[in-house]
């Protein structure tokens, strides 16, 4: 009987999480919802960059 070291072990669950999230992302591109979720990601960005450049604004306005 073969024993495995605890860094073989550790390998083997690191590959089958990976298999996981492999096959997670394959479902999600394969059906279309990566298309809608960098459309989310892109609406969400540019909301974040205009509330960055009135915050900055606003700040800029207070200390002159």
């Amino acid at each position: 009987m073969v024993c495995a070291d605890q860094g073989e072990v550790e390998m083997l669950n690191w590959g089958l999480i990976f298999l996981v999230v492999a096959l997670v992302a394959a479902i999600f591109g394969f059906t279309g919802a990566a298309i809608a979720a960098a459309a989310i990601a892109k609406t969400v960005f540019y909301l974040f960059l205009v509330l960055f450049l009135l915050s900055l604004l606003t700040g800029l306005g207070r200390r002159a």
